[in-house]
């Protein structure tokens, strides 16, 4: 058996204050909040996914915003920065964005391309790069137009502490071809137009700490549950100890930390967002897992307030 993944179904990671997150997420990024729950093994705590319009798989970041937890340190074993994709001719509008509301922000190239990097308020390195690929998002908020609105993912860097062995399981297991070297870096591909392309850092990193700022897992897309299943079996085949399938509502989730430390997820792409909302009404209000839905009153009066806004200043 071979297999091919088409390349990141989400990312997750760790943040600070909810309301902060999302004013940043949604008001400066304009990416749309599609779905608003909790972590399902820690109630208390917001679970939050932003993405396209439709919240398809490549597009989604999610977030475990715990306020008040220690700040993490970005190394080995994580992803190190998340890479967004915008339109063409679209770079111009990112960086008077960025200037707008104060976010200080760096450029530089790699493997020919452009990139703006900066950090999140709660320090989770980002960069944006112009693609043709990837289907326009039609979500707009505030002065972000489809014209220049973030598509999805362009891809992810990786930092390992056996960049060796990462790369073995990037190509051998996860089916990424190698596209290219350059620098300190190993450049690949997977089949899907948006979060598709992996790079990865060749010197071995000291590991990273996990908190607030940092990347938690990355999920790679399975195309059913079927899918999964295979993946589970071949993944498990090839030396890695797999979790149970875990039902996580919008898709089935299975886990395993690879040999350089990095916590992989493979998720499938059904049901999606819209299982229990309809797309129209998609993020606007805390859906819970039927088996929590009896502490809905003592959840909501737990939480913070959290409210999706367009920031002063925009339009």
């Amino acid at each position: 058996m071979s297999k091919k993944t088409m390349g990141i179904h989400h990312i997750t990671a760790i943040v600070g204050h909810p309301q902060e997150n999302a004013d940043f997420y949604a008001g400066v990024l304009g990416l749309r909040l599609v779905k608003q729950t909790v972590n399902f093994d820690d109630p208390g705590t917001y679970h939050l996914y932003f993405g396209n319009e439709s919240g398809e798989p490549g597009t989604i970041i999610t977030f475990f915003p715990w306020e008040g937890a220690r700040q993490g340190i970005i190394g080995g074993g994580q992803v190190g920065v998340t890479s967004y994709a915008v339109p063409k001719d679209a770079m111009e509008f990112w960086r008077k964005r960025l200037e707008k509301f104060n976010v200080p922000f760096s450029e530089m190239e790699r493997f020919g391309e452009y990139y703006l990097q900066f950090d999140d308020p709660h320090g989770l390195h980002l960069e944006i790069v112009e693609r043709e690929e990837g289907e326009i998002n039609t979500w707009n908020f505030g002065e972000v137009t489809s014209e220049v609105a973030i598509k999805g993912f362009s891809g992810a860097t990786l930092l390992s502490t056996q960049p060796n062995k990462t790369a073995e399981l990037l190509e051998k297991v996860m089916g990424l071809e190698l596209i290219g070297e350059e620098g300190d870096f190993l450049r690949y591909r997977a089949s899907a137009e948006l979060g598709n392309v992996i790079d990865l850092k060749l010197t071995p990193m000291r590991r990273g700490q996990m908190g607030v700022g940092t990347v938690h897992h990355i999920a790679w897309r399975a195309i059913d549950d079927k899918d999964q299943l295979d993946w589970k079996e071949y993944v498990t085949e090839n030396g890695y100890d797999v979790t149970p399938v875990q039902d996580r509502n919008y898709f089935n989730a299975i886990y395993f930390r690879e040999h350089g430390e990095i916590l992989f997820e493979i998720a499938t792409d059904p049901p999606g967002f819209a299982d229990d909302e309809s797309q129209e009404t998609m993020g606007g209000k805390l859906m819970l897992p039927s088996r929590l839905e009896l502490k809905r009153e003592e959840l909501e009066q737990s939480l913070p307030s959290l409210e999706i806004r367009i920031l002063e200043g925009d339009k």
